[in-house]
């Protein structure tokens, strides 16, 4: 392929019809006004300048060279954009999206065909904005998404409420602070003053919605798929927290593609664990087959390629997975029905009682590893042990779980509320446990999750727990168990007023893949030059256990510094750490309390900036207490605060 000389434009300004002014950093060929050219854009609320560079880097130059015009747009009040940004996947966000796409087609050096491609964020925001039917829209690549924003986002899962509403709530609490970069805008500190007094504090936005109102129904496209006409590839990690998107969007989308490799929340021409692809060249030709009619081949790859994972044994980090590629025939899956009587696989009911000790669920890692930290479920024997487990026979072959295992329950509860989670692990000779994968329930929701209904004590129910997509090779030798809890601290805030649960039976539906297809062959990984720095500070991620011997108190404690760095090209500082704390009494899940604290840091020349965000939030069981503070500083002076507290009562929760 003869490569195309490219050119950079840092700062091109896009004004939307309210005058709003939207920057966008664009890599395009020289001759592109000679020789027009699709665009692929990536919208964003995490700052192009400092944020995403790495990435960026990596991925806009090498597309570029190969003709595209590609554009990492700053979202409306993020980067160095106008406005402020009061929400995510807001109406007011895909509606400049609609506009940025519009005005790009019309633009002289574009064909008048364009693409959206975007990791998290923007794997979001491509699909609800191809949703919206834009006329110039063709293809969409969307990586580590969602097609329900309740049902599977950082907010609920299950029904239940995960940590992760404050944890991400607080991220963006820090994202949201800096400033615009002072080189690009005269008026950076006016700008600053107004995001920073309209920031809201998002955990407390989210948590009015406890049921999936249409709050989360706008934006989850799986309401209609049907409005989703342009062609989808979409991409996920079995390390990362979403990836159930990807068979979901496959299923429903007629001409969509998948892929799920062994990845944490990354793009998987720079991911880990290894082995990566080339995601480049395969987006290549994704872009190529339906922004320029090239003949790529795509519409005959499979429709879902999985990577097969080994069993291994647990660790809370990976270099790399072993496995092999697969090509996944829906008709070759066999649904293996085990059990739960004397253990897993025997007929027959049982009599066990669920009563976890309120800290059950301390080795289940990160809800979504993302940081590079030891953030992977480690090994699980420690929270088996405040579980009730079912084990199988040692298994006499290797079995290939391919797809999402189900778990059935027959359950007399003691109180009117609670919540189960449900974890398949890969029990090696030695009795190390491997979490396999796993699926959380609010048992109010145990109908759906619009109208809770609370339990009637004594009263036996049967529930169905959907756990995670997977494929996962678990070897000949080994056992599978099947591991309930009442409690899954720190991914689940504790349920209000529960108590024990006594299971008297139900089943394993097992997804089995007899005699795996061989998948495709993926190319190596090929990107741009990295970006160019100088470190000022290296990264450095501390995750730890303690328990304070006095009070009982055990508490998950998260140190996560990103380090701090100058970039060679133009100069700009940027750094920040994130700390958590999240504290449980093993006897009083009443006294949960989590804590968030990050510090962001911006330097350009003699200006220094600095934000503190301070997050906490603790209940009781009427109510959800949120705390916030923000301060900031030019200078190490401090130039705003303010502080919020909110009490929102709790809804089934």
């Amino acid at each position: 392929m003869n490569l195309r000389a490219i050119e950079e434009i840092e700062d091109l300004g896009i004004v939307l019809s309210d005058g709003c002014r939207l920057s966008a950093r664009v890599w395009r060929p020289v001759d592109c006004h000679a020789d027009p050219v699709p665009v692929v854009l990536e919208y964003l609320p995490y700052r192009k300048r400092d944020g995403t560079c790495a990435r960026d880097a990596l991925t806009h130059p090498y597309l570029a060279a190969r003709g595209y015009a590609c554009l990492r747009v700053d979202m409306r009040g993020s980067g160095d954009s106008d406005g402020v940004m009061l929400d995510e996947y807001a109406p007011q966000e895909q509606a400049d999206a609609l506009e940025v796409i519009a005005w790009l087609a019309a633009q002289p050096w574009c064909n008048g065909r364009v693409g959206m491609m975007g990791i998290s964020w923007g794997g979001f925001n491509g699909l609800q904005v191809a949703a919206r039917q834009p006329e110039a829209l063709k293809a969409v690549i969307t990586l580590c998404s969602t097609v329900d924003r309740f049902a599977d986002d950082i907010h609920f899962k299950g029904g239940c409420l995960l940590n992760e509403n404050l944890g991400w709530g607080a991220t963006m609490w820090a994202y949201s602070s800096r400033a615009p970069d002072p080189a690009l805008r005269e008026d950076w500190r006016e700008m600053w003053l107004e995001r920073l007094e309209a920031e809201p504090f998002l955990p407390a936005v989210w948590l009015r919605h406890q049921r999936r109102d249409d709050y989360w129904k706008h934006g989850s496209v799986c309401e209609d798929y049907s409005a989703l006409k342009a062609k989808v590839l979409a991409i996920g990690g079995w390390g990362d927290s979403y990836k159930n998107a990807v068979p979901a969007l496959v299923e429903n989308l007629p001409g969509a593609k998948g892929i799920l490799g062994p990845w944490v929340h990354k793009y998987p021409h720079f991911a880990v664990p290894e082995p990566r692809i080339g995601f480049l060249q395969e987006a290549l030709r994704w872009w190529d087959r339906w922004l320029k009619d090239s003949e790529t081949g795509v519409e005959e790859d499979p429709d879902l390629s999985l990577y097969l994972m080994q069993g291994v044994r647990p660790a809370t980090w990976y270099a790399e997975r072993p496995g092999r590629w697969i090509s996944h025939d829906p008709g070759a899956v066999e649904v293996r029905r085990l059990g739960l009587g004397a253990g897993l696989g025997a007929e027959g009911g049982c009599d066990r009682i669920v009563a976890s000790p309120a800290d059950c669920g301390m080795a289940g890692g990160e809800f979504c590893a993302i940081w590079l930290g030891p953030e992977m479920p480690g090994d699980q024997r420690v929270d088996d042990a405040k579980s009730v487990c079912w084990d199988s026979a040692p298994l006499e072959a290797a079995c290939a779980v391919t797809g999402a295992p189900e778990v059935v329950l027959r359950i007399v509860p003691e109180a009117a509320r609670g919540q189960v989670a449900v974890r398949l692990c890969h029990v090696h000779p030695d009795g190390a446990s491997t979490r396999v994968t796993y699926g959380v329930l609010n048992l109010a929701y145990r109908d759906g999750f619009e109208e809770p209904e609370d339990m009637v004590p004594g009263q036996e129910i049967e529930v169905r727990v959907r756990l995670d997509q997977i494929a996962y090779e678990v070897p000949a030798g080994a056992r599978l168990r099947v591991a309930v809890s009442s409690a899954y601290w720190p991914l689940l805030w504790p349920a209000a007023g529960d108590g024990p649960l006594r299971v008297t039976g139900g089943h394993l539906d097992l997804p089995v893949t007899q005699a795996p297809v061989p998948g495709r062959e993926f190319p190596e990984p090929e990107a741009a030059d990295p970006w160019q720095t100088e470190e000022l500070r290296p990264d450095s991620h501390v995750r730890r256990i303690e328990q304070d011997q006095q009070s009982g108190i055990v508490s998950l404690i998260i140190e996560d510094d990103f380090g701090k760095r100058r970039d060679l090209g133009h100069g700009l500082i940027s750094g920040g750490t994130a700390r958590e704390r999240w504290d449980i009494h093993p006897d009083d899940p009443g006294r949960a309390r989590g804590w968030c604290h990050w510090t962001e840091e911006t330097e350009r020349g003699d200006i220094r900036l600095r934000t503190e965000s301070f997050s906490e939030m603790w209940a009781d069981a009427r109510d959800f207490h949120l705390r916030a503070r923000l301060e900031a500083y030019e200078n190490d002076t401090l130039v705003y605060e303010k502080e919020l507290d909110e009490t929102i009562p709790r809804d089934a929760m």
